[in-house]
């Protein structure tokens, strides 16, 4: 069968990259390589003749690696594909999305800049003398590079999962405009949600933070409940811990919701972000 409209759209939404210059568009070859994977992981390899059953898992193929596993048409391989097992759109989509994020994160890795004296030098004044001005510079240096990685890492660690749980659960991720939850202090902006399923609106938090300024991103979370409740949505705000157990509360019962915050002097995921009396 021809592929649909909303396929097509699907493979090209997978296949292209934002702006970041770390980021790399996916190849006909990686796609070819994403379609072996997954009928091999749906038990159905035996219907893509055009694949040998030696090729690489996805995590063998490392993060700099871009196997080859053959000259056919993707597109028509993707067809069959599709019509063997009807989610595999999800799927690949998915696959897809990590597999974009992996190569990126490879070319953070070797992009990314080692930090100035000029960044660095006046955090020496709190340990120096503790050991040598070498020692030390070496270390102001390597400290900034790999905290600027490991931010990174996080940063990029929250565009991928958010999708893919989406996914996972059944719903879609709606951006500001096409939001059907407005602001509560400004009716005519839209509040982008991870994933609107049905009546539902889901939030997802990898971890969650307060800037010690007081500047963070907490006071968004907070307004997350009243934002749905007055756009008439049941509403969800889960973190890592809590994705099963998540507590969920309807628009009758949010002047009863509460909050419970994280202790301000750490970071991580909070053990409940959302919960109804």
């Amino acid at each position: 069968m021809a592929l649909t409209q909303s396929h097509k759209t699907l493979i090209e939404k997978t296949r292209s990259v934002g702006t970041a210059r770390e980021a790399e568009k996916l190849t006909d070859d990686d796609c070819l390589f994403l379609v072996a994977t997954i009928a091999r992981d749906l038990g159905i390899i035996d219907n893509f003749p055009e694949f040998s059953n030696d090729f690489p898992t996805f995590f063998e193929v490392g993060i700099t690696q871009r196997p080859s596993v053959g000259t056919a048409s993707f597109v028509e391989l993707f067809d069959r594909l599709v019509s063997l097992a009807p989610d595999a759109d999800s799927f690949f989509a998915c696959l897809g999305a990590l597999y974009k994020a992996r190569l990126k994160y490879a070319n953070i890795l070797r992009l990314q800049p080692i930090p100035t004296m000029d960044q660095v030098g006046p955090r020496g004044l709190l340990q120096y003398g503790s050991f040598s001005a070498p020692a030390l510079t070496a270390f102001l240096l390597w400290r900034k590079w790999i905290f600027d990685i490991d931010n990174r890492a996080a940063q990029e660690t929250g565009y991928l999962f958010e999708p893919i749980i989406a996914a996972a659960i059944g719903g879609t991720p709606a951006s500001a405009s096409k939001s059907p939850v407005r602001r509560a202090k400004d009716r005519t902006k839209g509040r982008q949600v991870d994933c609107l399923k049905d009546r539902a609106a889901y939030e997802f938090k990898i971890r969650v933070t307060i800037a010690a300024s007081g500047q963070g991103r907490w006071s968004e979370e907070l307004d997350f409940p009243t934002d749905c409740a007055d756009s008439s949505s049941p509403r969800w705000l889960m973190d890592r811990r809590g994705m099963t157990a998540a507590s969920r509360l309807t628009p009758s019962r949010i002047s009863s919701s509460r909050v419970s915050r994280p202790n301000a002097s750490n970071s991580g995921p909070a053990a409940s972000v959302a919960s109804s009396e």
